[in-house]
């Protein structure tokens, strides 16, 4: 039975071969987990849909198209008996202890050169392994004191540095498929939108004076813990309806008006920053935004999320702050038009009613596409989302 690599969504035309699960030459059994692809948007686990022997056709790290065989599973071959001895534990301490640790191969060289048998050395590296510095410099008899002339110590004089030196000083690693869709996706952002950034601040005492006010509550109740994104989603969605443009795309020569609120999210995982969408924002409550945020997070650390979960957003909210960004301007994600960029919670001195106080100060800074966001519609939108924090009361009541 070929192995065949699976179609996983429209737009994806190839993958890279991720880590091999199963050896060449291996029994497997059906349902084995084989090997992991990667492709540009999502890690794809393929299973073994048989059982029998695995000869492994593409090694890892190679990138093949949609379709490929990569390896074949012989169903004749039946799985090999297991010895005498078997995989107990007993067995297995048989075995090192008969079985000679591994030896560098300059050992050997290096103790006949000084007269060492080398079943007389005690290694000090991993299993007992002798190692080079674990053979002493010569026999203790034949060690001879050498009267040594003092030599006048020579001026250091900078060298080249050679091609070896310069070869061990870079490591170069090929992109994944991810990652050069990634800069691909990006770079396609700045060369193909007219992207500009305006800026505010948020003071944050009220929502965290609301959160700890009532977060063991809402964890007794909800199972979840509340935290800070879920008003900033919250807050983005009902801006949102009083900003069609923002929610919009460009198709073309057309502006698409989207009649929802699907917010992309910005997660970072072992791949990279991945954006799943939370779809209809605006009809969850504040749990249910918390638990798709988790759940999300979650899955994109074990590769799980899906390729739907990952298309299909109308706006994205980017959160810098919590790897202590204090400024920054985040890329758009085309073809949507908005993003919002959150970043890190800093008490600073403000002006309140005329008077100098200590406040835990928050930027927010909004990137849009502005061949259809006009500057005031922009600047509206991030201080309607300024009020909606100040004030979360008003966000709670919508109004």
């Amino acid at each position: 039975m070929d192995i065949i690599v699976p179609q996983v969504g429209e737009s994806i035309v190839e993958a890279e071969i991720g880590e091999w699960f199963k050896k060449d030459g291996e029994y497997v059994n059906k349902d084995d987990l084989l090997l992991e692809l990667e492709t540009e948007k999502v890690n794809v686990e393929l299973n073994a849909e048989v059982s029998g022997k695995l000869t492994v056709l593409v090694e890892q790290g190679e990138t093949i198209k949609i379709g490929a065989v990569i390896g074949k599973i012989d169903e004749t071959a039946t799985a090999a008996p297991s010895t005498e001895l078997g995989d107990s534990a007993e067995a297995q301490s048989a075995v090192a202890t008969a079985a000679p640790a591994p030896m560098n191969p300059a050992v050997p060289k290096l103790a006949a050169e000084r007269g060492i048998d080398p079943t007389t050395v005690k290694g000090s590296g991993r299993d007992g392994r002798i190692l080079v510095d674990d053979i002493p410099s010569a026999r203790a008899e034949e060690v001879k004191p050498t009267p040594v002339e003092p030599k006048p110590t020579p001026t250091p004089v900078s060298k080249p540095i050679s091609q070896v030196e310069t070869a061990e000083r870079i490591t170069r690693v090929a992109m994944s498929q991810f990652r050069k869709k990634m800069a691909e996706h990006l770079l396609r952002a700045k060369q193909e939108t007219a992207m500009l950034t305006t800026f505010n601040d948020v003071d944050m005492s009220r929502v965290m004076a609301l959160r700890s006010n009532y977060k063991e509550a809402f964890l007794v109740k909800h199972g979840i813990s509340l935290g800070f994104m879920s008003f900033f989603i919250k807050a983005c969605a009902e801006a949102l309806k009083d900003a069609p443009e923002i929610n919009a795309s460009i198709d073309g020569t057309d502006i698409v008006y989207h009649n929802y609120y699907d917010i992309g999210v910005a997660v970072g995982s072992k791949r990279g920053l991945v954006v799943p969408v939370i779809r209809d924002a605006d009809q969850l409550d504040f749990a249910g935004v918390e638990k798709t945020i988790r759940d999300y997070a979650e899955r994109a650390n074990n590769g799980k999320l899906t390729l739907d979960e990952l298309q299909g957003g109308t706006f994205t909210v980017s959160n810098g702050g919590v790897y202590g960004s204090v400024l920054s301007t985040p890329l758009l994600n085309p073809p949507q038009c908005g993003i919002l960029g959150m970043h890190a919670i800093q008490e600073r001195a403000v002006v309140v009613d005329g008077e100098v106080v200590i406040r835990p100060m928050m930027n927010i800074a909004l990137s849009y596409d502005h061949r259809i966001v006009d500057g005031q519609q922009a600047v509206s939108f991030l201080k309607q989302i300024k009020s909606y924090i100040d004030n979360p009361e008003t966000l709670l009541l919508k109004v």
